[in-house]
């Protein structure tokens, strides 16, 4: 992945997808001997094999999923360093300072939320 912002964008996109989310669930309980191959999670997922294979990619691409060769088919599991990567970057993204800046930079004289409330022009409570 990129640094910063652009990880960040890439792990909500992602797991922006309903499918994705799902299928992230379902491989988070597999461990070792229990990872799942794509024919067991399409099947588990009612879609067919070529979008799992699609899914799988996406989230193996953000270092989320990694998948194990047995025999003559690859079995995938969550990766639990890419776990914990993808839960930091989505805690940095969200992380943003309350209120904002002061007025509005083109000068129209809009002020913001923060702002308004400071002089009691906001809330209910002034």
């Amino acid at each position: 992945m990129n640094s910063g912002t652009g990880d960040q964008a890439s792990v909500f996109g992602a797991l922006a997808d309903a499918t994705r989310l799902r299928l992230v669930r379902l491989l988070y309980g597999q461990r070792g001997p229990d990872a799942l191959c794509v024919n067991t999670l399409a099947e588990r997922l009612g879609v067919t094999q070529p979008a799992v294979s699609q899914h799988l990619r996406v989230l193996k691409a953000i270092g989320l999923v990694r998948g194990e060769k047995r025999g003559t088919r690859m079995h995938y599991f969550i990766h639990r360093e890419g776990l914990k990567r993808c839960r930091e970057l989505a805690l940095e993204a969200l992380n943003v300072p309350e209120g904002g800046e002061e007025g509005c930079p083109c000068d129209c004289g809009r002020q913001t939320q923060a702002t308004r409330t400071d002089q009691g022009h906001g809330g209910g409570d002034s």
